[in-house]
């Protein structure tokens, strides 16, 4: 049986530089993957490759048994910077989104479903707001919203969280996980926060160093859902799981500064 998003042997180059080399990836439907690895080590170009952005110079994409060639809405992709259209309120942010892609009939209830995300991420009393009145958290929560407006088949979060405070950034994870826990939409995430990788996601994979990167290691997050972050950091699958990631990735960041 085949997996809901395959990469196969994928290879990058930029001019004469092979980012990403050989790269073998296979998520399962409904599955939350990280990936994490130093800077330099093409995870953002991984992401870039499955939202159609980045051409591969090699292998294939499939997403569910179609290969991705170009840029779709069945991928949504969300950004650290926020990316959302100043001049317009955070209602239609959304909304010119949704308007994007569903016409008719499902345009009316793509509206009310996005509506409902309004709603759930506590941005509804804000919508007529624009960007720039109001905060980082609230910027990012809309992005996250227009992201799943969209109704994506899979959702690709580029260090999402990564320009927030600590408090922000663990209210919006749970609000994310909390989404994706009655949605259970497939989610792709590049983080550097180690801690965050283990309690979002059903598995972790590890980047070699690059330049020329793959796959190193998949490690499967075996902490039963839904999580807590008072119970996950006291339980033996927590404490071994980062000990082995921030070893790994120690280890490779000292073979990388010996080359």
């Amino acid at each position: 049986m085949r997996a809901y998003l395959e990469i196969f042997n994928l290879t990058v180059r930029f001019g004469n530089n092979i980012i990403l080399n050989e790269l073998e990836l296979l998520v399962e439907r409904g599955e939350f993957v990280s990936i994490i690895g130093h800077s330099g080590c093409g995870k953002s170009t991984l992401l870039g490759v499955v939202a159609g952005l980045v051409k591969p110079s090699e292998g294939s994409v499939v997403l569910d048994g179609k290969e991705i060639t170009s840029p779709g809405p069945d991928r949504a992709m969300v950004f650290q910077n926020y990316s959302l259209l100043p001049w317009v309120s955070v209602y239609e942010n959304v909304m010119l989104a949704v308007k994007s892609v569903f016409k008719g009939e499902d345009l009316e209830k793509a509206k009310k479903k996005a509506e409902s995300y309004l709603k759930l991420a506590g941005l509804w009393e804000h919508r007529n707001k624009l960007p720039s009145q109001i905060s980082g958290g609230m910027k990012q929560r809309t992005a996250l919203v227009r992201a799943l407006s969209v109704d994506p088949k899979v959702l690709l979060l580029d260090e999402p969280f990564g320009a927030l405070d600590a408090l922000t950034r663990s209210v919006l994870q749970d609000e994310l996980l909390r989404i994706w826990e009655r949605d259970k939409k497939t989610v792709l995430m590049v983080t550097h926060d180690v801690e965050e990788a283990i309690y979002m996601s059903d598995r972790i994979v590890i980047m070699s160093n690059g330049p020329s990167a793959k796959v190193y290691d998949i490690v499967k997050v075996n902490i039963k859902r839904p999580r807590t972050r008072e119970d996950m950091i006291r339980s033996k699958e927590y404490i071994d799981l980062k000990e082995y990631l921030i070893y790994t990735l120690r280890e490779k960041l000292k073979k990388r500064e010996v080359a």
